[in-house]
């Protein structure tokens, strides 16, 4: 029997794509060659923007007329969402529409030894960990808490185990991640006094405690959750955490901040991005931002770009507006022109690049750990440093899937070109 999977959308996503692949292959599934037909199609769907559900829509007629004599399941968001749309679509046989169901899936595949966690990734060098689900924030352009609302954490000693296996099958980093991963634990901590909690930070400290030579990294994370606990526990791991934070600001400017419904003014953002650069060795902190949102003025424009400059983003995830039917900001009045949107998110594309070159050329000369990941130009290897920056080495050096130090040279196009270190040679802690 012949396998094909397609994931839209997150990091999540892809978890547990990986996770109901690596359950049928154990049951005598492989996965079909590009150009050869499949008997199932998985396909798992996005539905942050009304394009995802496009997208989503279009693999599927796509895999049912590649792939006519197949079965089609699909789960994800869009299918929670809207599974009649799904259920109607061609070859369509069954709408996963609570992941929470996807060992009962499974199960009626015929999976008698129903996995509790991955160990593998596909053909990646990184693997991602999923650890909790559901979001209970309501912020005002956003679908995802009406899709995923039950908060749930893993337990920890699973996702110790999970995180074990991996590196013991030769994955050198481990991207810990969520809908809402800042709440961790906050779902089984109701019902406990406080001493008892179970927290991001407690996880952290349970995982780096592992053997082997390995590196964490922490996916997208909100300002409020950045908080001493957890830069301390990130500080005192020294190299198996790595010195970077997806921080989500989405605006510098208080008055959309309010409109979006978010949790804090600017300020709190960034004496929150401050406390980390204080705390850690040059960190690296991304963020995403949203362009054009309804009522936002030039001079709120202005003021998110200016926040964008004190924090000094090593990379900036830009997207332009995009109502989200179901959502309140799609009722707005002032909903912003295309043009304007296009404008202001190339603008702040170009103050992107610049933050990014400056935060790459602060780095020259400094020992930064790579984990090695594929071919690049002639003679030259990609792979991504522990602060998220695309580093290129020789490679005659390295081999992908290794984790290797390189001193920081030059910056050219986006990409920091390096050479491995010397021995002797250590990283700051």
């Amino acid at each position: 029997m012949k396998l094909k999977t397609v994931t839209l959308g997150c990091k999540v996503n892809q978890y547990e794509t990986e996770y109901l692949r690596e359950g049928l292959l154990g049951i005598g599934y492989a996965d079909a060659a590009a150009e050869s037909p499949a008997d199932l199609c998985v396909v798992n769907t996005c539905t942050v923007t009304a394009e995802g559900d496009a997208k989503s829509r279009q693999v599927i007629r796509r895999l049912a007329r590649e792939n006519p004599a197949s079965k089609i399941v699909v789960m994800g968001c869009y299918a929670t969402r809207a599974p009649e749309d799904v259920a109607a679509l061609p070859n369509v046989t069954e709408v996963l529409t609570d992941k929470r169901e996807l060992p009962d899936l499974l199960g009626r595949f015929g999976v008698t030894d129903v996995p509790t966690g991955i160990s593998g990734f596909g053909k990646r060098q990184r693997a991602y960990v999923k650890v909790q689900d559901g979001c209970l924030l309501r912020c005002s352009f956003c679908i995802i808490p009406q899709v995923r609302p039950q908060l749930q954490s893993r337990p920890l000693p699973q996702i110790v185990d999970e995180v074990r296996r991996l590196v013991d099958n030769g994955y050198r980093e481990v991207v810990l991640t969520g809908i809402h991963l800042g709440h961790y634990g906050v779902d089984g901590n109701r019902y406990l006094p406080k001493t008892e909690w179970t927290r991001l930070s407690h996880l952290i400290q349970a995982l780096v405690a592992l053997p082997g030579d390995f590196r964490l990294r922490l996916s997208s994370i909100e300002a409020t959750e950045v908080t001493r606990e957890l830069i301390a526990v990130m500080r005192d791991a020294g190299n198996k955490v790595c010195p970077h934070l997806h921080i989500s600001m989405q605006s510098g400017s208080d008055g959309v901040l309010r409109r979006m419904r978010r949790r804090w003014g600017s300020q709190r953002f960034i004496d929150r991005c401050q406390l980390l650069q204080e705390s850690l060795d040059q960190p690296a902190i991304t963020t995403d931002i949203i362009v054009g949102f309804p009522g936002e003025t030039e001079a709120e424009f202005e003021e998110t770009c200016a926040v964008a400059r004190e924090v000094g983003f090593s990379k900036i995830h830009i997207f332009p507006f995009s109502a989200r039917r179901g959502t309140p900001a799609a009722a707005l009045p002032e909903q912003l022109p295309k043009q304007v949107k296009q404008q202001r998110a190339a603008r702040l594309s170009r103050l992107a690049e610049e933050l990014r070159d400056a935060y790459y050329t602060s780095l020259h000369g400094k020992v930064l750990q790579v984990l090695v990941e594929s071919a690049d130009a002639p003679g030259q290897l990609v792979g991504t440093s522990c602060r998220y920056a695309p580093v290129l080495v020789a490679a005659n050096t390295c081999s992908p899937g290794e984790l290797t130090t390189v001193t920081a040279g030059e910056v050219h196009e986006g990409k920091i070109y390096a050479q491995v270190a010397s021995v002797g040679d250590s990283l700051p802690m």
